[in-house]
Order: C-alpha cells, then sequence, then structure tokens
C-alpha cells in the first residue's frame, strides 16, 4: 500500500520528542518487551542519535510517523508509530537506507515475529543468533543482514 504525501528527511533537533514518544510508546504497547526507559529518557536517546546524524524520519501531513537510526552500515533503530504500521512507512525509510548503503545489518528480538517478516520480505538473512547477554533488555535476539545484489543499484 503507497503512503500519501510522505516525506522521508533527516531529522531535526525539534524532532528528537516525537521519536522518543514512538520509541517508548512501541515498548508501553509490545508485552514481552521490557521497559527499560521512561518518556524523558526514550527522548534524550533519540536526541542523541539526531545529533550524530543517524536519524531519518518518516513524516506524513507534518507529523513524524517512523524513524530509522543508521551509522554506516548498522541500523541502531527503526519504529513507526502504532496507529501508522501497514501503511509503507516502515518500507519507504528501509528503502532509503537500502539505496544509500551497499549492504545493511540490524539485530532484531527473536520474540518480534512482525519485524521479522517484514524484513525477511525485505531481503534480510539471519546470520547470528544472541542469547541477551549483548543487549540491555537481555532478551534473545538474531543478526540480519542484508547486501545489494551485484550489478543492481
Amino acid at each position: 500500500m503507497s503512503v500519501a504525501a510522505l516525506t522521508l528527511r533527516p531529522a531535526a533537533p525539534l524532532d528528537a520528542g516525537a521519536a522518543g514518544a514512538i520509541l517508548h510508546g512501541f515498548a508501553r504497547a509490545t508485552p514481552w518487551m521490557p521497559c527499560l526507559m521512561s518518556g524523558a529518557e526514550a527522548v534524550a536517546h533519540c536526541d542523541r542519535m539526531i545529533a550524530r546524524g543517524w536519524v531519518t524520519v518518516a513524516e506524513e501531513a507534518g507529523t513524524v510517523q517512523g524513524f530509522l537510526a543508521r551509522e554506516g552500515d548498522f541500523i541502531h533503530a527503526f519504529y513507526v508509530a502504532g496507529g501508522a504500521t501497514g501503511r509503507g512507512l516502515g518500507r519507504a525509510l528501509l528503502d532509503r537506507a537500502k539505496m544509500e548503503r551497499p549492504a545493511l545489518s540490524l539485530r532484531s528480538f527473536a520474540a518480534n515475529g512482525p519485524a521479522l517478516r517484514f524484513y525477511r520480505r525485505a531481503g534480510f538473512r539471519r546470520v547470528a543468533e544472541g542469547d541477551g547477554r549483548d543487549n540491555d533488555e537481555g532478551l534473545p535476539d538474531l543478526r540480519l543482514d542484508w547486501r545489494r545484489e551485484a550489478g543492481a543499484r
């Protein structure tokens, strides 16, 4: 499904509040996900990623509905607001990252079935499994990689 009036742009400092609300909202709405940050801490975390130049936001009608934080080839954070899922925003953010890099890597929690299906459809492959010792949440996770096919652009 296509998204009408979608804008993808580098995040500005004032986007930290919206990105933090999306991040915090995911943790609060997901039963298996421990909520390790307060809303204010999530905003501060997003502010740090924005200050580093990592964040691209997806905006509809002037409202940030999702974001992807990428440092080089590694995606640190990728979230779409709960009410905005299934409309192509995540796909648009990921497609932009794929245009900018020949390869991408990320970690996703093993319990996050919808995200894992999304990444599989987007061409990511599982390359490693973690038992939770390497993330703050203590949850099993998977390392997923994507590579552009030779000759593709």
